[in-house]
């Protein structure tokens, strides 16, 4: 199971870095491609509309492999755990910080707050 995580986790990360050069290549709406290469024809690389196209499609399917990558490693890390996850972590980790505190781990029951000391009265001689 360790490997096929691993698998998942390099394929999220190529995933990842091929969608932000497609995101950094694409170029706005108003911008030609001849004008990114210096040049100033209005003709583009891909064609009229094909770089728009090809770009905006390969980028949408390097999200969804990266959305399902992620979701596929939540379920992984989430069976590998072995725990129920019917109560969060929240709900854990209250009952060891009562019995750390030396007071008794009563369901419901309010936590009990030591009263100030209040200091001594000179008396005067």
């Amino acid at each position: 199971m360790q490997v096929f995580s691993n698998l998942v986790l390099v394929l999220q990360l190529i995933s990842a870095l091929v969608m932000i050069v497609l995101v950094l290549v694409q170029h706005g709406k108003g911008a030609d491609m001849g004008a990114s290469f210096g040049s100033g024809a209005s003709g583009s690389l891909f064609g009229a509309t094909g770089s728009a196209n090809f770009l905006s499609r390969s980028t949408a399917v390097c999200a969804t492999v990266f959305f399902c990558c992620t979701l596929g490693l939540a379920y992984i890390s989430n069976s590998q755990s072995g725990t129920v996850a019917a109560d969060s972590v929240l709900d854990r980790a209250a009952p060891a910080a009562v019995a750390a505190s030396g007071a008794a781990a009563i369901p419901g029951a309010a936590p009990t707050v030591p009263s100030p000391v209040a200091p001594a009265a000179s008396v005067p001689n």
